[in-house]
Parts: structure tokens; C-alpha cells; sequence
């Protein structure tokens, strides 16, 4: 009786109900319930799940297939450090974006447009279409309110998470070895810096630094700074979920190629995902190659989509315009129609897709840092001395990275 009177008389902590489609609005009315604390436990973090989800898809996308598999049938376990690492980062980061959402109201594009310099901005955006070389899919859900299309996008998620899981279980890794690969930083070479570059630029995606935002903006509006406050801590837990199982896959992907190919000596099999495909069928059998390209091919129908769902927000954040979808989806077909055109290996080229976009993360990252830093705009989600710290030094460990990856490329170091 006591919880029904405190929740007749709470002031509301859940604004837009009123616009909300059927589905939205019974997310919102339990989003409600657990910001004014009559939901708890899991039940309470339910409405908050989903963004996160929508981002991580990036984390598993055909990229990701392609460099960790190339990275652990060449380098064995040594990578798995890096794979982790960067998935500590993207935790960092996509927190921060999430929370610029919720605190502004508005998406990290939106946020450049208002406080940049007009050059900056259009800089901004040019350099956004160069690295979010990604495309279209099923945004019609977005019709039916933004929970169909979490759901969606969590299940595809899902299975990639049982196709690998078969996979890593079928492999019988050495467990010892991915412990301390996974701990101890250890490179070999440019080729292996390449690859680290790559794994980097497809886990830390640029364009889904934009997009976090965007999905929290207006999802869960909160009436007050602290419903804000309540709301972006539900949204970690939603981040913590959804990257660390991003995480697992990417691990299980390297693992798998380095059990599998690097232990025989395959060295160049994860090159090619066609030699993938074969090569999982022939040395563990039971339609292991089937698995893996049914999760390829999940992974391809769920990122095409959240990069045209990036797109969209880099063009009407930056510069307030709209293009269609399908002048979008031809514009982003062009690099792979040259690809293939010029007979060009598509495995490598996802590869150096991966490590062109690594080149991309500073631009989106350093306005994120310097816009969730700032007290006026932020209010209460302000970040800490710790997140600040933290971000400053990812932005100069990737910048170094990518330095290091030019020096080497150009002045050919080994």
C-alpha cells in the first residue's frame, strides 16, 4: 500500500509517454516503475537493455571475422591481449557516448554541429562517411518503435554467441595459453601491428561511437537531472552485458583460428574466410563450416544494418540533411563493387577496412571526451577524474598506434 501511494504521489521521472508507440510505451511505464523503485533486481534493469545491444553489433561484424581470424591463424593465442584490451576500451567509450545522450538529449553529431566551428563540423562528417564504410538492412522495424529492433538485432547477437561457442568447444583450445596471451601484451612485427591496428579499428567502430548516443537520446527521457542520473546507471549495466559479450565472440573467433589453423601450421588459411569455411569443415567436421557461415551471415544481416542506422545519424547530426536509404546503400556499395571489380582479395580487404577505421576513432573520440568533461552541458553525468584520465589515455594509445602503423608502413620497418 505504501509503494502504490509513494507512486501516486512521485513526481513523474519518465517524460514523452504521451508520443510513445504501444510497444515504447510499455517500456517506458516500466522504466518508470524502476526509477521510482517498485521494480528491482533484474526485473528493474529490463527496460533499460537494448542500446548497448544495437551497438555491439559493430563488435561482431564481418570486420571482426576477418582480422581475428587472420590474427590467430598467423599469430597463434599472441593477439588475444590486444582483443581484450580493446574491448575494455569500447566499454569506456560507449559509456560515455551513451551517456552524452542522455544527459544533452542529443547525439554526438548534433553536439559537434552546435558547438563547432562550421569547418570542424564538415570535417567531421567527411571524415565520418570515409570510415563508416558500413550499410543498410531491416531499419523498417524502427516503424514499430525501437524495441522490435533491439529484440531483433539481440537475437542475431545470440547467434553468433551459440555458433562460436560449438566452435570453441569443438577446437579443444589450450586454456593455458589463452590466459596468458590474453594478460601479456606481445607483438611480432608490422604484420602483427597491422592486425592489432585492425582488431582495434573493428572493436572501437567510429561511426558507433556517433550511434550510442543517438539510441539513448531519446529512448528513456529522464524529467529530472537525477531520473538522468538512475538512467544512465541502468544503461552500464546494459554497456558491461552487451560489450563483454561482443568480447567473448571476438576472443572465441581468435581462439578458434589459432587452435585450429595456427596449430597445424596453417598460417595463411585466416586470410581467406572462404579457406575458413573449409577448413573448420575438414578438421573438426559435424557442419562446423556451416556453423561458421551462418554466423557470418548473421553478423552481415545485423551490422548492415546499425551502419545504416549510423549513416543516418552522421548525415542529419553533422549537417542536418537526410539522403534516402537507397542513394545511401549506393554510395556505400561503391568500395566493394571497386573490390571486386579489381579482383581484389575481400578477406584482405576487411582486414585493411578494420585498420582504416582505427584511423577514424580519434576524430569521433576526442569531441566525445571533450563534450562528457564539460559541467554545463553535462550537468550531474559529468565524468569523473578517473573516466577523463582513462580516455585521455586510450585516445593517445590509439593515436600512437596508428602513428606507429604509419612509420613502419612507410619507412618499412619490420
Amino acid at each position: 500500500m505504501a509503494e502504490l501511494v509513494r507512486a501516486v504521489v512521485a513526481k513523474p521521472m519518465v517524460i514523452g509517454a504521451e508520443n510513445a508507440l504501444p510497444g515504447e510505451l510499455r517500456v517506458l511505464r516500466a522504466a518508470e516503475r524502476s526509477l521510482n523503485g517498485q521494480r528491482r533486481g533484474l526485473r528493474a534493469v529490463a527496460p533499460f537493455l537494448g542500446p548497448a545491444f544495437i551497438a555491439a553489433v559493430a563488435y561482431v561484424d564481418p570486420g571482426n571475422f576477418a582480422t581475428n581470424m587472420a590474427g590467430g591463424s598467423q599469430y597463434g593465442y599472441m593477439l588475444l591481449w590486444v582483443v581484450l584490451s580493446a574491448n575494455l576500451m569500447a566499454m569506456l567509450i560507449q559509456s560515455m557516448s551513451a551517456k552524452l545522450g542522455i544527459a544533452t538529449g542529443r547525439n554526438l553529431p548534433e553536439v559537434c554541429r552546435d558547438r563547432f566551428p562550421r569547418p570542424v563540423v564538415w570535417f567531421l562528417w567527411v571524415q565520418a562517411l570515409l570510415t563508416g564504410v558500413a550499410a543498410f538492412g531491416i531499419l523498417g522495424l524502427q516503424a514499430w518503435g525501437f524495441r522490435r529492433l533491439e529484440a531483433t538485432i539481440t537475437a542475431l547477437v545470440g547467434l553468433i554467441v551459440i555458433a562460436f561457442g560449438l566452435e570453441v568447444f569443438r577446437a579443444d583450445p589450450s586454456w593455458g595459453s589463452v590466459a596468458g596471451s590474453a594478460l601479456i601484451p606481445h607483438l611480432d612485427g608490422r604484420d602483427s601491428v597491422l592486425l592489432a591496428a585492425g582488431i582495434l579499428g573493428a572493436t572501437v567502430m567510429p561511426h558507433v561511437i556517433y550511434l550510442h548516443s543517438a539510441l539513448t537520446q531519446k529512448r528513456i527521457v529522464g524529467a529530472n537531472p537525477e531520473a538522468r542520473r538512475k538512467i544512465f546507471r541502468f544503461e552500464m549495466v546494459d554497456v558491461v552485458i552487451a560489450m563483454g559479450i561482443a568480447g567473448v565472440i571476438n576472443m572465441a573467433m581468435l581462439t578458434t583460428a589459432a587452435a585450429v589453423f595456427n596449430s597445424r601450421g596453417l598460417g595463411g588459411v585466416g586470410s581467406d574466410l572462404t579457406q575458413v569455411f573449409d577448413g573448420l569443415e575438414h578438421y573438426l567436421g559435424s557442419n562446423s563450416g556451416l556453423i561458421f557461415g551462418i554466423a557470418l551471415l548473421a553478423s552481415g544481416i545485423s551490422s548492415s544494418s546499425v551502419g545504416t542506422l549510423a549513416g543516418q545519424v552522421v548525415m542529419q547530426g553533422f549537417i542536418h540533411r537526410r539522403i534516402s536509404v537507397f542513394l545511401r546503400r549506393a554510395i556505400t556499395m561503391v568500395p566493394a563493387l571497386i573490390v571486386i571489380g579489381i579482383n581484389f582479395d575481400p578477406s584482405r580487404a576487411l582486414v585493411l577496412s578494420q585498420v582504416f577505421l582505427s584511423f577514424g576513432i580519434p576524430f569521433a573520440m576526442i569531441p566525445l571526451v571533450l563534450f562528457t568533461r564539460n559541467r554545463k552541458l553535462m550537468g550531474n553525468l559529468t565524468n569523473s577524474r578517473f573516466t577523463n584520465y582513462a580516455s585521455y589515455g586510450v585516445a593517445a594509445l590509439i593515436i600512437s598506434l596508428n602513428v606507429f602503423l604509419l612509420y613502419q608502413t612507410l619507412f618499412g620497418g619490420s
